[in-house]
């Protein structure tokens, strides 16, 4: 497994997972993780965006909490673990953006790395791709079934670069009050795609996980690479 060492805005610093494609220079995508850290779905994301064209990194920005988590989500008490992790992310969350900020620099100056960085992120990173896009200086970002970022829509304003959101209409976690604020705040930002799936549940495109749909996961990921490969490449 190889890790690159990123410095912290505020100090300090954490690892970050890298996958690195054949050609010598290439565009970079920063893997924003799930609440069970950076874990085999996130380091075969990665190796995915690599085999595409890309160096993917993906940080570990649960660092300032317990470094090193790698959580699934086959059992409760990994869930309850993750849940807690999250929690405790939460207050720290503009650190977090910071140190997405972070890796984005980081990663801009590897020699792997030549042109445009991107953000993608699911779950929880999903909302951090949201923030990012208003706070970092990422060429493009996609978010995954984001969660709670209804409650930041005024800062939309910051939005500069292209965003893709695909949000699951069955998401417990963003109920249908909460996408339609999403909708109606961002359907008019020229800077937005927004994207629904209509039948399907949170972390849909999770392989593996419980609400994983199949369907909707191609449609997904063939929109984002997409959209990835005309903004970024």
């Amino acid at each position: 497994m190889s890790e690159i060492n990123v410095n912290a805005a505020d100090g300090g610093s954490f690892s970050a997972y890298i996958a690195t494609p054949e050609a010598a220079s290439a565009p970079g995508i920063v893997v924003l993780q799930e609440i069970f850290g950076v874990n085999q779905v996130m380091r075969d994301l990665c190796d995915g965006f690599a085999a595409q064209g890309y160096v993917a990194v993906c940080p570990d920005l649960f660092w300032r909490i317990e470094p090193g988590v790698q959580l699934t989500d086959q059992s409760q008490e990994e869930w309850d673990r993750a849940f807690a992790l999250m929690n405790a992310f939460l207050p720290d969350f503009e650190k977090g953006v910071g140190d997405i900020g972070a890796t984005i620099a980081a990663l801009r100056g590897h020699d792997a790395c030549g042109g445009k960085v991107g953000t993608v992120g699911y779950c929880l990173g999903g909302s951090l791709a949201y923030a990012s896009s208003c706070f970092t200086d990422t060429d493009a970002s996609v978010g995954y079934y984001p969660v709670q970022i209804e409650n930041s829509l005024e800062l939309a304003a910051n939005i500069k670069n292209p965003l893709m959101l695909h949000i699951a209409e069955g998401d417990g976690f963003c109920p249908p009050e909460a996408q339609a604020k999403i909708k109606d705040a961002l359907g008019s930002n020229d800077h937005v795609t927004i994207h629904s799936y209509p039948g399907v549940d949170h972390a849909f495109a999770r392989v593996g996980g419980a609400n994983y749909d199949a369907e909707a996961a191609n449609a997904a990921n063939e929109r984002s690479a997409a959209f990835l490969a005309a903004n970024l490449k």
